[in-house]
């Protein structure tokens, strides 16, 4: 026989010895993620490719501690219930070894409080409520992107610049929408005393009549507006909003709409000089963006949204908090987490012990139609630290859960 064709064979076989092992048996790491995809595409579309590029780059790496990493995605039909039933189904039927994700506000809540009951470490990315790591905190849940009380911290300050008195408000009435307009309120009221909130419309997410809405808004005769609507309800009530006249010469304090997934499709539309929060991609300058940018580019032929970011960035988390832990153990990455640095595109963050909250920051500018087309300008990052409650409330309020 021959001694070199007997060599190959013996390593093909060991080959597919090996290629036939189950893949957690390998060793590999199983990510868990729940996410309305269906319902929210604009963000959520970009988002899994920012987490599928970051699972790449940690793979090509060598993965975690030698331990590759598998991605699973389930869709929530942006649904509380389905929500909590498909993390179910990822930790039973998937064995999952981490779960992450939600986009709502109160599917987050939802999946936040399955993992309280559960005891399975839970990186929520997107959530924006207050009470997943504040009112609502738990000791399994942590949460990567500012929330609605850092994000109205950071446009305060502009809205008090404009001194205006008379404001009306505008949000999609569920957790997200409440709970970014009680901060507003509690905020600018505390910075402006004689602030007054002379109209509020509250439609249902999704189903926004934006023809009633602005004309009801442009009835009370406000000086300001602070609008919460993002996605398609956001692109209907700008049109309706500048066929009835609503924004001429009157100052808009907007959250989100700065993010390109909702600033993108207005074109024509897109408003000048509202002060928002968002992501002016094509304007940092940083080395950790530049690479960033240039890799997900390279990989998508297409350049990156807010979603891409979180997603990357989660992703990113999660495999710094297994590498510190040197586990996937929930427990022992609930303790990981507290006080985890991790880079991301944006500069390095850190997930604060006291809150679970981490530190990432936002862009505040104001829009400009350039060209029939919505970007940022005038924008500045906030770094999400110096825009949080002080440890004391955050104590109180976790204790109060």
């Amino acid at each position: 026989m021959n001694p070199l064709r007997h060599t190959f064979t013996a390593a093909a076989i060991a080959t597919l010895a090996t290629a036939l092992v189950p893949a957690h048996a390998q060793g590999v790491i199983k990510i868990g993620e729940v996410n309305s995809y269906k319902a929210q595409p604009a963000f959520l579309d970009p988002y899994k490719k920012g987490m599928e590029l970051a699972v790449e780059e940690i793979n090509a790496k060598g993965g975690i501690d030698g331990k590759k990493v598998e991605l699973i995605t389930r869709d929530d039909n942006a649904n509380p219930g389905d929500a909590v039933r498909v993390a179910e189904e990822l930790v039973a039927r998937e064995k999952i070894d981490v779960l992450t994700g939600t986009f709502l506000s109160n599917t987050g809540l939802a999946v936040a409080d399955f993992a309280k009951q559960k005891k399975i470490f839970f990186l929520a990315g997107e959530p924006l409520t207050d009470k997943m790591t504040w009112q609502g905190g738990n000791d399994y849940t942590y949460r990567l992107r500012p929330g609605t009380y850092m994000q109205a911290a950071m446009l305060v300050p502009e809205a008090v610049k404009l001194k205006k008195k008379r404001w009306a408000i505008v949000y999609p009435n569920y957790e997200y929408g409440q709970s970014a307009v009680a901060a507003f309120k509690n905020l600018l009221k505390a910075a402006q005393p004689d602030v007054e909130f002379v109209a509020e419309q509250a439609p249902p997410l999704g189903k926004v009549d934006a023809g009633a809405v602005a004309q009801a808004l442009a009835d009370a005769k406000p000086d300001a507006i602070f609008n919460v609507l993002f996605g398609a309800d956001l692109s209907k009530f700008v049109r309706e909003g500048n066929t009835r006249g609503l924004f001429k010469d009157r100052a808009v304090v907007s959250v989100l709409t700065g993010e390109p997934e909702y600033l993108d499709p207005l074109k024509d539309d897109s408003p000048n000089g509202w002060i928002v929060t968002g992501y002016p991609w094509y304007g940092i300058q940083t080395p950790e963006h530049k690479a960033f940018f240039l890799a997900y580019h390279e990989k998508y032929k297409d350049y990156p949204r807010l979603g891409s970011v979180v997603g990357y960035s989660m992703i990113k988390s999660v495999a710094a908090g297994i590498a510190k832990a040197k586990s996937t153990d929930s427990a022992k990455l609930v303790e990981a987490f507290k006080g985890l640095p991790v880079d991301t595109p944006f500069g390095r963050i850190t997930y604060r012990a006291e809150d679970h909250q981490s530190t990432m920051g936002a862009f505040v500018g104001k829009t400009k139609n350039e060209n029939g087309k919505g970007v940022m300008v005038d924008y500045v990052y906030l770094d999400g630290a110096k825009f949080q409650p002080p440890a004391a409330e955050i104590k109180k309020a976790r204790a109060a859960n």
